[in-house]
Protein backbone atom coordinates (compact mmCIF):
# COMPACT_ATOMS: atom_id res chain seq x y z
CA UNK A 1 0.00 0.00 0.00
CA UNK A 2 2.82 2.33 0.93
CA UNK A 3 4.14 2.01 -2.60
CA UNK A 4 0.89 2.55 -4.02
CA UNK A 5 0.86 6.01 -2.35
CA UNK A 6 4.68 6.88 -2.97
CA UNK A 7 4.14 5.98 -6.95
CA UNK A 8 0.86 8.49 -6.46
CA UNK A 9 2.92 10.95 -4.77
CA UNK A 10 5.57 11.26 -7.25
CA UNK A 11 2.90 11.15 -10.50
CA UNK A 12 1.68 14.24 -8.63
CA UNK A 13 5.02 15.61 -8.26
CA UNK A 14 5.61 15.43 -11.90
CA UNK A 15 2.05 16.77 -13.04
CA UNK A 16 3.14 19.83 -10.31
CA UNK A 17 6.90 20.15 -12.28
CA UNK A 18 4.68 19.55 -15.91
CA UNK A 19 2.94 22.67 -14.93
CA UNK A 20 5.70 24.88 -13.94
CA UNK A 21 7.98 24.76 -16.55
CA UNK A 22 5.23 24.28 -19.07
CA UNK A 23 2.56 26.58 -18.30
CA UNK A 24 3.80 29.09 -15.83
CA UNK A 25 7.15 29.34 -16.97
CA UNK A 26 5.85 29.85 -20.74
CA UNK A 27 3.41 32.29 -19.70
CA UNK A 28 5.85 34.60 -17.47
CA UNK A 29 8.02 34.45 -20.98
CA UNK A 30 5.35 35.62 -23.25
CA UNK A 31 4.23 38.27 -20.58
CA UNK A 32 7.92 39.70 -19.56
CA UNK A 33 8.31 39.64 -23.83
CA UNK A 34 5.23 42.12 -24.26
CA UNK A 35 6.45 44.30 -21.76
CA UNK A 36 9.61 44.49 -23.20
CA UNK A 37 8.02 45.40 -26.72
CA UNK A 38 6.18 48.41 -24.63
CA UNK A 39 9.19 49.48 -22.67
CA UNK A 40 10.67 49.88 -26.19
CA UNK A 41 7.69 51.60 -27.86
CA UNK A 42 7.90 53.98 -24.75
CA UNK A 43 11.47 54.63 -25.63
CA UNK A 44 11.18 55.40 -29.27
CA UNK A 45 8.62 57.84 -28.52
CA UNK A 46 11.05 59.68 -25.45
CA UNK A 47 13.02 59.61 -28.64
CA UNK A 48 11.04 61.50 -30.76
CA UNK A 49 9.77 63.82 -28.27
CA UNK A 50 13.54 64.84 -28.02
CA UNK A 51 14.06 65.12 -31.68
CA UNK A 52 10.79 67.75 -31.77
CA UNK A 53 12.28 69.69 -28.59
CA UNK A 54 15.53 69.62 -30.98
CA UNK A 55 13.60 70.75 -33.84
CA UNK A 56 11.71 73.34 -32.20
CA UNK A 57 15.09 75.11 -30.12
CA UNK A 58 16.53 75.10 -33.54
CA UNK A 59 13.89 77.20 -35.64
CA UNK A 60 15.13 76.26 -38.79
CA UNK A 61 12.67 75.43 -41.51
CA UNK A 62 15.02 73.54 -43.65
CA UNK A 63 16.46 70.60 -42.76
CA UNK A 64 19.05 67.94 -43.73
CA UNK A 65 19.29 64.83 -42.59
CA UNK A 66 19.88 61.11 -43.32
CA UNK A 67 17.37 58.80 -43.72
CA UNK A 68 17.20 54.79 -43.63
CA UNK A 69 15.24 53.55 -46.62
CA UNK A 70 15.73 50.07 -45.16
CA UNK A 71 17.85 47.70 -44.20
CA UNK A 72 20.52 50.23 -42.86
CA UNK A 73 20.80 52.13 -45.94
CA UNK A 74 21.07 55.78 -45.52
CA UNK A 75 20.75 58.72 -48.10
CA UNK A 76 21.16 62.08 -47.13
CA UNK A 77 17.55 64.30 -47.55
CA UNK A 78 16.64 68.12 -47.29
CA UNK A 79 13.50 68.86 -45.91
CA UNK A 80 11.95 71.94 -46.80
CA UNK A 81 9.62 72.83 -44.10
CA UNK A 82 10.21 71.12 -40.61
CA UNK A 83 7.53 72.91 -38.89
CA UNK A 84 5.27 69.29 -39.29
CA UNK A 85 6.01 65.41 -38.70
CA UNK A 86 4.47 62.58 -38.95
CA UNK A 87 3.94 60.27 -35.89
CA UNK A 88 2.59 57.32 -35.62
CA UNK A 89 0.03 56.39 -34.05
CA UNK A 90 -0.71 52.69 -34.02
CA UNK A 91 -1.87 50.08 -36.29
CA UNK A 92 0.93 51.01 -38.83
CA UNK A 93 -1.10 54.46 -39.51
CA UNK A 94 0.95 58.19 -39.31
CA UNK A 95 -0.45 61.28 -38.89
CA UNK A 96 0.81 64.25 -39.61
CA UNK A 97 1.08 66.95 -36.77
CA UNK A 98 2.78 69.96 -35.72
CA UNK A 99 5.34 69.89 -33.07
CA UNK A 100 2.99 71.00 -30.10
CA UNK A 101 0.20 68.85 -31.22
CA UNK A 102 3.11 65.97 -31.70
CA UNK A 103 3.93 66.58 -28.16
CA UNK A 104 0.49 66.01 -26.44
CA UNK A 105 -0.18 63.20 -28.53
CA UNK A 106 3.24 61.39 -26.94
CA UNK A 107 2.61 62.59 -23.51
CA UNK A 108 -0.84 61.02 -23.92
CA UNK A 109 0.51 57.85 -25.51
CA UNK A 110 3.53 57.28 -23.01
CA UNK A 111 1.20 57.61 -20.28
CA UNK A 112 -1.16 55.04 -21.65
CA UNK A 113 1.81 52.55 -22.46
CA UNK A 114 3.31 52.96 -19.02
CA UNK A 115 -0.79 51.84 -17.77
CA UNK A 116 0.04 48.77 -20.10
CA UNK A 117 3.38 48.26 -18.23
CA UNK A 118 1.97 48.47 -14.73
CA UNK A 119 -1.02 46.08 -15.74
CA UNK A 120 1.85 43.43 -17.11
CA UNK A 121 4.09 43.73 -14.28
CA UNK A 122 1.26 42.90 -11.71
CA UNK A 123 0.77 39.80 -14.37
CA UNK A 124 4.29 38.89 -14.05
CA UNK A 125 3.79 38.88 -10.25
CA UNK A 126 0.54 37.15 -10.07
CA UNK A 127 2.58 34.50 -11.80
CA UNK A 128 5.25 34.05 -9.62
CA UNK A 129 3.18 34.26 -7.09
CA UNK A 130 1.47 31.10 -8.49
CA UNK A 131 4.80 29.38 -8.83
CA UNK A 132 5.67 30.17 -5.66
CA UNK A 133 2.40 28.65 -4.64
CA UNK A 134 3.07 25.44 -6.73
CA UNK A 135 6.95 24.77 -5.29
CA UNK A 136 5.33 25.34 -2.01
CA UNK A 137 2.45 22.55 -2.52
CA UNK A 138 5.70 20.19 -3.85
CA UNK A 139 7.50 20.79 -0.82
CA UNK A 140 4.58 20.23 1.24
CA UNK A 141 3.81 17.11 -1.09
CA UNK A 142 7.14 15.53 -0.77
CA UNK A 143 7.39 16.02 3.23
CA UNK A 144 10.81 19.05 2.58
CA UNK A 145 11.56 21.18 5.37
CA UNK A 146 11.32 24.50 5.18
CA UNK A 147 14.88 26.00 4.26
CA UNK A 148 16.35 28.68 6.31
CA UNK A 149 15.72 32.03 5.16
CA UNK A 150 19.40 32.95 4.25
CA UNK A 151 19.83 29.66 2.15
CA UNK A 152 16.62 30.98 0.31
CA UNK A 153 17.48 31.76 -3.69
CA UNK A 154 14.99 33.36 -6.02
CA UNK A 155 13.81 30.63 -8.39
CA UNK A 156 12.71 33.36 -10.66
Amino acid sequence: MEANANANVEQKVLQYENFINEVLKRDLQKVMEQRDLVYEKISQYLQLKNVIHTLKDAGAQQLKTDVDLGSNFFVQAQVEDSSRIFVEVGFGFFVEMEHDEALRFIDKKTSQLTAVTEDLTKDSAKIKANMRMVLEGLRELQGLSDPPERRRRDVF
